[in-house]
């Protein structure tokens, strides 16, 4: 070992400078992680669920049928609901107590499930009557 220490340090100081270069770089390409080939990567295979989202997205009927919902959510009064029961929730935490994930948390099940049944059934139906128009 000694021999070897000794033997690098009568080289020049340029080709120990080239070293110390090269073993820093070294280091840095081993912690770096590999570059993906993107000719080795198989391609996901997108999900039903995801091609229809994109045929949806694509047409322009999501945005539709949001606005769909939007509507017809106000017309049954579920909107008024959802914000008196945030209103509510507000109240009895203290204003300065809640957070809008505290809301999100509380508000999205109880939301969910009154949805009225119809509203549902008319935003299945606009879904079923796109698909079939559609080609996937």
């Amino acid at each position: 070992m000694r021999g070897r220490t000794k033997a690098w340090l009568n080289r020049d100081s340029k080709e120990r400078k080239g070293d110390i270069i090269a073993d820093r770089a070294m280091r840095a390409s081993i912690n770096r992680p590999p570059t993906p080939d993107p000719d080795e990567e198989p391609e996901k295979e997108l999900t039903l669920q995801e091609m229809i989202n994109i045929k949806l997205i694509e047409s322009g009927e999501k945005e539709k049928l949001m606005e769909l919902l939007r509507e017809r959510l106000i017309e049954c009064g579920w909107r008024d609901e959802m914000k008196a029961l945030c209103r509510a929730y507000a109240r009895k935490k203290g204003r300065n107590n809640v957070t809008v994930d505290d809301l999100v948390h509380v508000i999205t099940p109880k939301g969910r499930a009154s949805v009225p049944d119809s509203v549902k059934a008319e935003l299945l139906q606009r879904i079923r009557s796109f698909l079939t128009s559609v080609p996937l």
